[in-house]
């Protein structure tokens, strides 16, 4: 049976834990488990009630594994499992994440002064209606705290944040994750927006909790609702907040699915500055016309789709922005370029 390392007494190097609260995870477990063992000294596994072979993988796998009945606040169980693994560090990791690349940089972190890790997580998410038929997939890159150092806990029932006034700084340590994907939101659908509600309640106007129940409507294609919300997160969302980009980018996206066109080209107008770097940004904006030329026929070609290919060129000329969060990989290279093949096919006179 693979173990986990254990330090022997006395060692000066700080312990790492990979810790990690888990349900009905037999899909995808072992997966991580494997990924994160060659890094750390122990593996925590905290069970909230799986009903599948969870527990036992786990085990097979080297992982201390716990059981506690599920909390109602996935900040209560993150805590928890902190608790169990009673560690100098701990990369906390879910079962559909794994160590992508950058493992081999988690102990040198741990030899430095206490701060917190952001890591990068590439999401594989459906495109649907946002790509060209021949790209159903693409990446989302999302910069996220993981690395948390002695003492630090979470608070809020679902989204959970480090609740921290240590520094935040990026470590190149790459996650995949494959939860963004349609068979896995499924499962989660009903049960995020009932905890963000609860969270809300208890802070309202809290615009990470609108921005969220923003996101979870739209996953639900309840456009008008993910409007509303993001609007109002918007409204009380810092600048320097981690999540605007990601909060403009899908405000555009989903004013432009219900068909409020003037609203989303006067909000891209506003912030056309601001993002002037993110082919995100863009590659909605062109999207956007295009869905416009289709309700506009009249101006369609003199005016929406000559729009539309510049805002892909503009994709083109920005590049993928792999540093910027929330960004989609692709929109600034393959992604852009294939919508602009695809116009440019049905319009040979389309200047290139």
């Amino acid at each position: 049976m693979p173990k986990s390392r254990t330090l022997p007494a006395g060692h000066a190097q700080p312990g790492l834990a990979a810790v990690m609260i888990v349900r009905n995870e037999e899909r995808c477990i072992t997966r991580c488990l494997d990924s994160v063992r060659p890094w750390v000294d122990r593996m925590l596994v905290l069970d909230t009630g799986s009903t599948d072979s969870t527990r036992e993988l786990a085990r097979q796998a080297g992982a201390d594994v716990h059981e506690i009945e599920w909390p109602g606040s996935f900040s209560e169980a993150r805590n928890r499992s902190l608790d169990l693994a009673d560690a100098d560090w701990n990369l906390v990791i879910d079962a559909d994440e794994w160590i992508l690349s950058g493992g081999e940089l988690l102990r040198a972190w741990c030899r430095n002064p206490a701060r917190l890790g952001v890591v990068c997580q590439r999401s594989m998410i459906e495109l649907g209606q946002d790509a060209p038929a021949a790209a159903a997939r693409a990446e989302g890159q999302h910069w996220i705290t993981r690395l948390l150092p002695r003492g630090v806990r979470y608070e809020g029932r679902v989204h959970e944040q480090a609740a921290s006034d240590l520094p935040r700084i990026r470590l190149e340590l790459h996650l995949g994750h494959d939860g963004y994907l349609d068979a896995q939101l499924n499962a989660k659908r009903d049960r995020n927006g009932a905890l963000l509600l609860l969270d809300l309640k208890d802070n309202p106007g809290d615009p990470y909790i609108l921005y969220q129940l923003g996101k979870e409507a739209e996953v639900r294609r309840e456009f008008g609702d993910a409007c509303r919300y993001y609007r109002q997160s918007l409204e009380a969302t810092p600048g320097s907040a981690n999540w605007l980009h990601c909060l403009s980018t899908h405000y555009l996206y989903c004013l432009g699915q219900t068909g409020d066109f003037d609203t989303a080209f006067a909000f891209a107008d506003q912030n056309m500055t601001r993002w002037a770097h993110s082919p995100d940004f863009f590659f909605v904006l062109g999207n956007l016309a295009l869905d416009k030329a289709m309700t506009d026929p009249a101006n369609a070609l003199g005016e929406w789709i000559p729009f539309a290919a510049a805002a892909w060129e503009q994709c083109l000329e920005i590049g993928d922005q792999p540093s910027l969060e929330g960004s989609v990989h692709g929109r600034g290279s393959h992604l852009a370029r294939m919508n602009l093949e695809a116009i440019r096919s049905q319009m040979p006179g389309l200047a290139a």
